[in-house]
């Protein structure tokens, strides 16, 4: 199918944007100057009296496979989660969909990479646009990215890459929530990135468990002074650390010292590093190789 690509120009777009048709491509001028900018919250109430909760919150939403986002930024403005609760800057629940030069903007639960958990802990739905859909592997690839947040801030099912991107922590909290289906070999790789932010010292933990089977890997990533030297944490211990598989490998900074981490968490061998090729983990049954399309041609870099 021929992929429709849709050049945006620099400015700020005040709305909730959604994409629900495969094949699209939209390409900024700038990430820096053309940004997709909303305030919706956990915590705002809808006119029949029901609350956003978190799935409603988003300013933009990729509810189709085979997108590719370039040079633009997802924000949300609505503030801090102790006060409006989430508030997602992107809801992400495609297949074969790629971000490169762009940037996401919140607090807490900032970027979604969905697809959901089979069922919520806390109520009978999640609540959202794409509740009730049913399960299936998602891929996702970020390259050369800013992500900015404070709780949660990358959560979510996706088998996804991150890929020298820049994770900032502008509070305490942690990176990470993952909800790794069990079947799933991949969670979460972050390859080359730069963890920085204004948080205080030892105050930010690389991730936590959403669900059980939690699979999140950095390697050879740049960890600042607010990485917590435990590294790691449970969910308000909820969840049996048997299954996880937080690894790192060749990190390195202030908060790359391993010698306190969680006995739980892993240090892969350079043999499991190298086994988390980009290719390998996103290729899937169909080959899948957002690299190779952006070599190609296929995509404006």
């Amino acid at each position: 199918m021929e992929e429709t690509v849709i050049y945006v120009r620099s400015g700020v777009y005040e709305e909730k944007l959604h994409i629900t048709k495969p094949f699209i491509r939209l390409i900024g001028e700038s990430a820096e100057t053309t940004i997709v900018t909303n305030g919706d919250y956990a915590k705002k109430i809808f006119p029949n009296g029901e609350p956003y909760h978190t799935f409603h919150s988003y300013t933009a939403l990729i509810g189709a496979n085979d997108v590719t986002m370039e040079r633009l930024t997802f924000e949300n403005t609505a503030g801090k989660g102790e006060e409006v609760g989430q508030a997602l800057a992107a809801y992400v629940d495609g297949d074969r969909v790629s971000f490169r030069d762009c940037r996401f903007i919140g607090h807490q639960d900032t970027l979604f990479t969905g697809p959901l958990p089979p069922k919520p802990r806390d109520r009978s739905t999640f609540g959202g646009p794409r509740d009730g859909i049913p399960p299936r592997t998602v891929r996702q690839y970020y390259e050369r990215c800013y992500i900015r947040g404070d709780v949660d801030f990358i959560f979510g099912s996706a088998t996804a890459v991150f890929l020298d991107c820049e994770i900032v922590s502008s509070g305490k909290g942690w990176v990470t929530a993952a909800s790794t289906p069990e079947d799933v070999q991949y969670g979460y790789v972050f390859i080359g990135c730069k963890l920085t932010g204004e948080a205080p010292t030892e105050s930010v933990g690389l991730g936590r468990p959403w669900r059980n089977y939690a699979k999140v890997a950095f390697v050879r990533c740049w960890l600042g002074p607010h990485v917590k030297k435990a590294g790691w944490d449970r969910w308000n211990e909820r969840e049996s650390v048997e299954a996880l598989a937080f690894a790192e490998y060749g990190n390195m900074g202030p908060g790359a010292d391993v010698g306190e981490r969680v006995e739980w968490s892993k240090q892969l061998t350079e043999q499991e590093a190298k086994a988390l090729d980009i290719d390998r983990i996103l290729a899937g049954r169909d080959g899948w190789s957002p690299r190779a399309a952006w070599a190609s041609g296929r995509r404006d870099g």
